[in-house]
């Protein structure tokens, strides 16, 4: 899809054209699947499917009526925090279930002991951790693991060089790994 198209779209749904709002969902769905499937892969016991979690996660992108889009980036970083909390809310479900069941799982492949998966609710609360200490950050590990961002668009997303989102990408991911295994040590 192009950029400006996105964007125009964007800015016709902005100002009250559903039909441009229907159109924009209809051309981002694809990329919204893979981003959804792709945070699914690693989940034991998925109870959620693709097509729910990009379901959603669209609800809860239907409900912000106050988003100034900039851009396709700036609506696929929303679409991904989007994506984020519907997992942690649905992680916090099942942990309120008085039933057997899996972990919820996030594929990142940074795993202790060459695992390439991590505990839904652990990632959770280390990158609420950094968040604290450092927003952007936090930001560049939402949307490159809850996103699929390339670092391309994560760095659009944040208005940054692509090199700075890498470098900043490596540091975030260092202290997200220390954090996340002083927790399971913890445990």
């Amino acid at each position: 899809m192009q950029s400006s198209e996105s964007t125009q779209l964007l800015r016709d749904w902005r100002k009250g054209d559903d039909v441009a709002r229907d159109a924009l969902f209809d051309r981002v769905y694809e990329e919204l699947r893979l981003i959804s499937a792709s945070l699914l892969r690693g989940e034991g016991n998925a109870s959620l499917s693709t097509g729910d979690l990009v379901n959603e996660a669209s609800m809860r992108l239907l409900k912000l009526e106050e988003i100034d889009w900039q851009d396709k980036a700036h609506f696929m970083a929303m679409a991904a925090r989007m994506m984020r909390r519907v997992l942690i809310d649905h992680a916090r479900a099942k942990g309120r279930n008085k039933r057997e069941h899996f972990n919820v799982t996030l594929a990142t492949g940074m795993g202790p002991s060459g695992k390439d998966v991590l505990d839904l609710l652990n990632v959770e609360q280390a990158l609420t951790r950094l968040k604290v200490l450092d927003e952007e950050r936090a930001s560049i590990i939402e949307l490159r693991y809850y996103g699929g961002l390339s670092f391309e668009d994560t760095a659009e997303a944040l208005g940054m060089s692509v090199s700075t989102a890498k470098r900043k990408w490596r540091s975030a991911r260092a202290w997200l790994l220390m954090t996340i295994q002083s927790q399971i040590e913890l445990d």
